[in-house]
């Protein structure tokens, strides 16, 4: 079993407790940035993200998610979030591994090399497939209680790398 790392937060009188995380904002070789449909929930559309273990760094982290999530390590990290961003789950939503109260990651800017190839037929799948789309065209509200993180590092990402599309 993986250990992962815990940060607790007091959030007004009550505290909190989140699960160490990293995410992966991925662009193609056009400079779309690439959108996952969830496995377990395909109404909602996302990033790879994942745990980040005790014995990792987030950019360690990233890497491994991407090959577990994705199947590929033919990329690159070309940006970084400058600070880490929190949500909370939906109150009601359980895990059966560990119990948090909601994620703080770390959000990298991914850029796959022109020869990358994605499988999302993974030995555990998370998504079940994936596109390409330009920034102007992202629903937020697909990401449904993840929205206002993934607007924050999206447009943080687009201010900074003015070649994404």
């Amino acid at each position: 079993m993986l250990k992962l790392i815990k940060e607790k937060v007091y959030k007004g009188a009550e505290m909190k407790t989140y699960r160490k995380n990293t995410a992966a904002i991925i662009l193609n070789a056009e400079n779309e940035i690439l959108l996952f449909q969830r496995a377990d929930l395909p109404q909602i559309w996302g990033f790879p993200q994942g745990g980040i273990e005790t014995s990792e760094t987030p950019e360690q982290a990233v890497v491994r998610e991407l090959e577990e999530e994705i199947g590929t390590q033919d990329f690159e990290i070309i940006g970084k979030y400058p600070e880490l961003l929190r949500y909370d789950f939906p109150e009601g939503m359980t895990f059966p591994d560990w119990s948090y109260d909601g994620q703080e990651q770390q959000y990298f800017l991914i850029r796959l090399y022109p020869e990358a190839s994605i499988n999302v037929k993974t030995g555990h799948p998370e998504f079940i497939s994936y596109k390409a789309v330009p920034f102007a065209d992202i629903d937020f509200n697909a990401f449904s209680f993840k929205a206002d993180v993934y607007r924050k590092a999206l447009t943080y990402f687009k201010k900074e790398f003015k070649e994404i599309k």
